[in-house]
C-alpha cells in the first residue's frame, strides 16, 4: 500500500469514527491517532535506512576506488625496486 492510499484509507476510517457512540469514538480515535503516528515513526526509520544504505553504498565505491589506487601504485613501486635492483 503506498502512502497515498494510506492516507485515504486512514482518513475513511477517521470519518466512520466520528459516527459512533461517544464512548467508542473516543477509544478508536485514540487507536487511529496511534496508528498515524507508528505510520510516520516507520517512514522516518526507512527513510534514515534509505539514507544509511546509499552512505554505505558510497563508502563502498570510495574503498574500491583507494584498493584499486593503492594496487596500482604497489605494482609501481614493486616495478621501481625491479629496476633498481637490476640497476
Amino acid at each position: 500500500m503506498d502512502e497515498q492510499t494510506f492516507q485515504k484509507k486512514l482518513a475513511e476510517l477517521t470519518k466512520e469514527i466520528g459516527n459512533l457512540p461517544e464512548e467508542d469514538r473516543v477509544k478508536l480515535e485514540a487507536l487511529a491517532e496511534q496508528t498515524k503516528e507508528r505510520h510516520a515513526k516507520l517512514k522516518r526509520t526507512v527513510t534514515s535506512l534509505q539514507e544509511s544504505l546509499d552512505y554505505l553504498r558510497l563508502s563502498i565505491k570510495y574503498l574500491l576506488f583507494d584498493l584499486e589506487a593503492t594496487r596500482r601504485e604497489n605494482g609501481y613501486l614493486r616495478k621501481m625496486l625491479e629496476e633498481q635492483s637490476e640497476g
